[in-house]
């Protein structure tokens, strides 16, 4: 079966290694607590705040093994009042968990985001 996974963290602010630090966090929780493997990932959608320039957040997947699996950035809508310095992901998976066993992953300040399923 084919399932989405979502995710957030809250980086500290527009710097490189800020934000390199803070996808690698969230990319390998989702892995672990999914139980997943490159293998199993489809393709992976990555999202920035506007405030967010100074890296692609995808660049942080490449390094963690993701060299097959197609990845893409784009920016955030800038809604006024929006939580800033946030990174978002929805990553397609191939996996035999049902939908209701699936771990969405919401990291530091992006916890705000989804109070309902963050763990």
């Amino acid at each position: 079966m084919v399932r989405a996974i979502r995710g957030a963290i809250q980086v500290e602010g527009n710097d490189r290694d800020a934000i390199l630090s803070g996808v690698t966090e969230l990319v390998t929780e989702v892995m672990e607590r999914n139980a997943l493997t490159t293998d199993d990932v489809i393709s992976v959608i990555f999202t920035a705040t506007p405030d967010l320039t100074a890296e692609f957040p995808a660049l942080a997947a490449r390094k963690l093994g993701f060299h097959d699996v197609p990845l893409i950035c784009a920016s955030e809508i800038d809604v006024p009042g929006a939580l800033p310095h946030v990174v978002r992901l929805m990553a397609h998976v191939e996996t035999d968990r049902p939908r209701q066993e699936i771990q969405h992953v919401y990291l530091r300040g992006a916890v705000a985001l989804r109070v309902d399923i963050a763990q």
